[in-house]
Order: C-alpha cells, then structure tokens, then sequence
C-alpha cells in the first residue's frame, strides 16, 4: 500500500489492515522459512506496509 491510500483509511480500517499485513508477513517469513520463496522480495513490502500502517495508527491517536 502506498502513503496516500494509507492516509485516506479511517482508524478502524487501519487496524484492520495492520492486523491483515501482520499475518501476512507472518506468513510469508514462515513460508520462506521452510522453502524458498520465489519472490523474497514480498517479504520486506510487507513489513513496510505493516511499518507505514503502525506510523499512520499512531500519529492518528497522538493528535
């Protein structure tokens, strides 16, 4: 997910999707864990978008 689409999510959709990409990088390192992705690189997106999301949930609640 990009900045902009993160931005235009109301608090409760943030979550949502902070607790959806968790799981998924959860997933993906498991996966890659006991055989080679193909793509690894899916692995650091999602941890990106798990941080963008983290950063955006808490400026939200410190203003």
């Amino acid at each position: 997910m990009k900045q902009s689409e993160i931005k235009e999510l109301s608090v409760e959709e943030l979550k949502e999707k902070l607790t959806e990409f968790t799981k998924q990088h959860e997933d993906l390192k498991m996966a890659h864990a006991v055989t080679p992705l193909e793509n690894p690189m899916q692995i650091r997106s999602a941890r990106r978008t798990v941080a963008r999301l983290a950063t955006e949930l808490t400026k939200r609640e410190v203003q």
